[in-house]
C-alpha cells in the first residue's frame, strides 16, 4: 500500500482546510480533494520511476541496434526521449508540491493523459518506425522492449486513467508491429511477447485499482484524523475543556495547558507525576483507575490558588493490540460554575421566597433526617405545625402587602423564639412548622411552644398600623407518635385541628385519644355518605306560635339522623362534618325536599322554617333547588321559610347576599337566626332580604336573672320593627318566659314550654287536631 510521506500530510492539512477541493479535483468534481492531492503527490514521487525506466529502456534499445541502422536517427531518438522524460518527470513533481491545498493550480485529467500519451508515442515513433526494417533478431529485442517499457506503467498506477492509456498505447504498438508489419518473429515466440504483456496489463490495472482504493481510504483517514485533531485543539483553545492521558501507573503522559493552569503548574512540570497526587488524593479517581473500566463525570473538588474549585473526569482505558492496559485517556472539564448554579436552584426549590425560611418540600427533608436521627440515637424529634388565628381578616382588610410583612414579621419572632433548637419553615399561606431535632424534655418543647403563643399574640406595627392576630399550635413526636414523616405530619395536623377546634390560641399535643377520635370521624363522614343514600335522615318539627293568641302558626324542621349502630347523632356532631367533607349539599337538598312535603301537606296558615348552613348559602344552585321543590309539591313561596345565621357574612359576604336575594324573589322568608350572638351583621339589615330576627335562646333563659338581657333583647325588638321584620323568641320553656318575650314585643314564640321537636306523624295530628285552636301552656 502506497502511503504519502508525513511532509506531504503536513502541507495538505495546512493547505486544504474543510475538505475543500484542490487540484483537477475542482475540475472534474468526483472525488474528494484529500483523494486528488494525495494522488498528486505519489505521481510526483513515481516520476523518476517511470522516467528512469523510459530512458534505459531507450538506451538499451540504442545499443542494441548500434550499427544496424543510422546512429543519427539512434542519438536523436534517445536525447529527445531522455530530455521529454526528465520534462514530465520534473513537471510532475512540481505540480505534487504546487497544485495541492487551497492555493493550488488546477490540474486537468485531461493533461496528465496527454503527457502520458505523448511519452508513449516518443518512445514508441522510432522502434514502430524501425521494426519493419529488422531481422529477426532485431525485431525480437524491440518487441522485448517495447513490452518492457508498457510494464513501466506502474509508476502511473495512482491514477488509473493515466495507466490504462500507457498500457493502451504500448499494447497497440506492440500488437500492430507483430501482426500487421513485415514481421519475421517466429508464432511461438509472437505468443510468449503477447502473453508478457497480457499479465502486464492485467497486473498493472489490478495494481492500478487496488492503488487507488488504498490512496481513498487514507485519504478519508488522514480527512478524519486531522477533522478530529482540529476539533480537539479546538476543544482546548476554547476553554471548553481539557485532555489528559496517564500511563499504566498512572503518571501523567499528556495533560493539556489549562489543566496545568488550574493545577497552578506548567503543562511540562506535570508530566510524570501521578495524576490522583495532583488532584489532592481523592479515593474516588484512585479507585476508578485501579479498577481499569471506563469512567463518566468523576466530580471531586480541587483546591487551588483560586480557591475551590469542582471538576469533572471522564475517562478510558488504553488497550494495545495485545490487549496489554498502558493507562488512560480522557477528558476533563471544571464544572464549579454549573455546581454553584445547581446549588442556588437546589437553594431556590428548598426556600420560600416570601419568608425566606425552609418551604414545605425542605421542612419534609429536616423532618426526615431528624426521625432517622432520632431512630438511631433513641433522642425523639418534634414537629410543630403552626397555623395563625385571625389572620384571614388582615389580608381583607388592609390589603396583601401588609399581610406580607405580617408574615414576614411572624418568621422572623418564630426564629428569635426558637433560635438554634430547631428549624423553622413556612408551609404556605399562613401556615408554618418548626422541626426540633432533639425533643428528649417535653416540658422545653411545652416551654416553646407557649413563649410562641405569646409572642405571636403581640401586635404588630406595619406601617403605623398595629395588627394583632393569634396562633395555634398542633406538636407530635417522633418516632414515639409516627415512624414515617407523613404519619409524624398527619399526627401534628390532628393536634393543630383540635387546637383550631379548643378556641384557638393555645396548643395541643397528639394523644391516642386524638387518634381514635380522628378515626371515628373518618368513620363518621363514610357513615355519613352511605346514610344520604339509604336515606337514614329525616326531619322532627318544633311548633311555632303567636304571641298574641297562642295559636300554631308553623314548624321548624330539624333534621334527625338514626344510626343503625351509632343511634340517635346529634346535629352538632354530623352537621359539622357534612360541612367539612362537602355533603351539605346533597343533605340540604333533602331537608329542602322533605320540608316542601311536609309544608304541603298541611294548610295555608301553617308554614315550615328551616336551617340553611352557611356552606350551602354559597352553592349557586340553593335557589334553584328551592325553586324546583316548591314547583313539585305546587307550594307557594311564602310557606317556606329559610333560617340562615350571621355566619353566612364571614366569607363571600357579596356572593352570599346576592343568594339571599334570589331566594327572597321566589317569595321564600328569610330568617336571620341567633341574632347578637355572633358577628355584628347589622350593616346587612337593610339589605331587604331579611323579614324576620330570632333572638337566641340564651337571651331569653336569662332574661329573668340579668336586666342586661332584657335591655338587649328590647334593642333587637325595636331595631326589628325599625325595619319591618318581625321578632321570633326561642327556647321559651316557662309561663314567665312566655309572658316576658310577649310583653317585650316579640311576635312568635319558640321552646319547650309549647313542644319539643315532633316527628312528621305526631306534627300532621297536632295540625289536625288543634286547627286554630289556643294551646295550652
Amino acid at each position: 500500500m502506497y502511503e504519502a510521506p508525513d511532509r506531504y500530510k503536513r502541507m495538505i492539512a495546512a493547505r486544504l482546510p474543510d475538505g475543500e477541493s484542490a487540484g483537477f479535483a475542482r475540475d472534474s468534481g468526483t472525488e474528494s480533494s484529500p483523494l486528488k492531492d494525495a494522488q498528486l503527490i505519489a505521481r510526483g514521487q513515481l516520476a523518476p520511476f517511470l522516467a528512469l525506466t523510459n530512458i534505459a529502456a531507450a538506451l538499451l534499445f540504442c545499443a542494441a541496434l548500434w550499427g544496424a541502422t543510422q546512429a543519427t536517427w539512434l542519438v536523436g531518438w534517445l536525447v529527445a526521449v531522455s530530455g521529454l522524460n526528465v520534462l514530465a518527470m520534473r513537471w510532475s513533481q512540481s505540480q505534487a508540491v504546487t497544485c495541492v491545498g487551497r492555493a493550488g493550480h488546477s490540474v486537468p485529467q485531461w493533461q496528465m493523459i496527454a503527457d502520458v500519451v505523448v511519452r508513449a508515442a516518443a518512445w514508441l515513433s522510432l522502434p514502430l518506425y524501425l521494426f519493419p526494417q529488422l531481422d529477426s533478431g532485431g525485431q525480437i529485442i524491440a518487441g522485448t522492449l517495447i513490452a518492457g517499457v508498457g510494464i513501466a506503467g506502474l509508476g502511473l498506477v495512482v491514477i488509473f486513467a493515466c495507466a490504462v492509456a500507457w498500457m493502451s498505447a504500448f499494447t497497440a504498438g506492440l500488437s500492430g508491429a507483430l501482426l500487421l508489419m513485415q514481421s519475421t518473429v517466429s508464432f511461438q515466440q509472437l505468443l510468449a511477447m503477447l502473453f508478457v504483456l497480457g499479465v502486464a496489463i492485467v497486473g498493472v490495472l489490478t495494481v492500478a485499482r487496488w492503488a487507488a482504493g488504498q490512496l481513498k481510504t487514507n485519504a478519508d483517514m488522514g480527512s478524519q484524523s486531522e477533522s478530529a485533531s482540529l476539533l480537539l485543539q479546538e476543544y482546548e483553545q476554547r476553554g471548553v475543556g481539557w485532555l489528559w492521558q496517564v500511563d499504566g501507573e498512572n503518571r501523567v503522559a499528556y495533560i493539556s495547558s489549562r489543566m496545568g493552569a488550574l493545577i497552578g503548574r506548567p503543562s511540562n512540570q506535570i508530566l510524570g507525576h501521578s495524576l490522583p497526587a495532583l488532584l489532592g488524593g481523592h479515593a474516588d479517581l484512585g479507585r476508578v483507575l485501579l479498577d481499569k473500566q471506563p469512567f463518566t463525570n468523576l466530580e471531586m473538588e480541587l483546591k487551588t490558588a483560586r480557591g475551590n474549585r469542582w471538576i469533572s473526569l471522564s475517562g478510558d482505558p488504553i488497550i494495545d493490540t495485545a490487549g496489554r492496559f498502558e493507562g488512560f485517556r480522557g477528558v476533563g472539564l471544571d464544572i464549579t460554575d454549573v455546581r454553584h448554579t445547581q446549588e442556588r436552584l437546589t437553594h431556590l426549590a428548598n426556600v420560600d421566597v416570601l419568608s425566606g425560611l425552609p418551604n414545605r418540600g425542605r421542612v419534609r427533608q429536616l423532618l426526615g433526617e431528624a426521625l432517622r436521627a432520632a431512630t438511631a440515637g433513641n433522642v425523639p424529634c418534634a414537629i410543630m405545625f403552626l397555623d395563625l388565628d385571625g389572620f384571614k381578616p388582615v389580608n381583607d382588610t388592609f390589603g396583601h402587602p401588609k399581610g406580607d410583612a405580617v408574615l414576614q414579621a411572624v418568621a422572623k419572632r418564630l426564629c428569635d423564639e426558637v433560635a438554634s433548637d430547631g428549624h423553622v419553615g413556612r408551609l404556605g399561606g399562613d401556615e408554618f412548622a418548626i422541626v426540633i431535632p432533639d425533643a428528649q424534655s417535653r416540658k422545653k418543647i411545652e416551654q416553646l411552644a407557649d413563649r410562641i403563643i405569646v409572642a405571636i399574640g403581640e401586635p404588630f406595627l406595619i406601617d403605623g398600623t398595629e395588627i394583632r392576630i393569634g396562633v395555634s399550635v398542633g406538636c407530635a413526636f417522633g418516632p414515639i407518635d409516627g415512624a414515617t414523616v407523613d404519619d409524624l405530619i398527619l399526627k401534628a395536623d390532628l393536634a393543630l385541628y383540635q387546637a383550631k377546634d379548643a378556641g384557638r390560641g393555645v396548643v395541643r399535643y397528639f394523644s391516642s385519644e386524638l387518634q381514635s377520635e380522628q378515626e371515628d370521624r373518618v368513620r363518621l363522614e363514610a357513615d355519613l355518605r352511605a346514610a344520604l343514600e339509604s336515606r337514614q335522615f329525616h326531619l322532627a318539627f318544633q311548633p311555632l306560635v303567636s304571641a298574641k293568641n297562642q295559636k300554631l302558626i308553623g314548624f321548624e324542621a330539624l333534621v334527625r339522623w338514626n344510626h343503625p349502630r351509632r343511634g340517635f347523632v346529634p346535629p352538632n356532631v354530623f352537621i359539622p362534618v357534612a360541612e367539612e367533607c362537602g355533603l351539605m349539599g346533597p343533605l340540604g337538598e333533602f331537608i329542602i325536599e322533605e320540608a316542601c312535603r311536609a309544608a304541603a301537606s298541611w294548610p295555608e296558615p301553617i308554614t315550615v322554617a328551616l336551617n340553611v348552613s352557611p356552606k350551602q348559602i354559597i352553592l349557586p344552585n340553593l335557589p334553584n333547588v328551592v325553586s324546583q321543590a316548591l314547583a313539585r309539591h305546587r307550594l307557594p313561596g311564602n310557606r317556606i321559610e329559610l333560617e340562615v345565621t350571621e355566619g353566612v357574612f364571614l366569607d363571600s359576604s357579596s356572593r352570599s347576599l346576592d343568594i339571599l336575594g334570589r331566594l327572597r324573589a321566589l317569595g321564600v322568608g328569610i330568617a336571620l337566626d341567633d341574632f347578637g350572638t355572633g358577628y355584628s351583621s347589622i350593616g346587612y339589615l337593610n339589605k331587604a332580604v331579611f323579614h324576620k330576627l330570632k333572638i337566641d335562646g340564651s337571651f331569653v333563659r336569662d332574661a329573668g336573672t340579668r336586666p342586661g338581657n332584657v335591655a338587649i333583647i328590647k334593642s333587637i325588638v325595636q331595631l326589628a320593627k325599625d325595619f319591618r321584620m318581625s321578632v321570633t323568641a326561642e327556647g321559651v320553656e316557662t309561663a314567665e318566659d312566655f309572658e316576658r318575650m310577649r310583653e317585650l314585643g316579640c311576635d312568635t314564640i319558640q321552646g319547650y314550654l309549647f313542644g319539643k321537636p315532633l316527628s312528621y306523624e305526631r306534627a300532621n295530628q297536632l295540625v289536625v287536631g288543634l286547627g286554630a285552636r289556643k294551646m295550652a301552656s
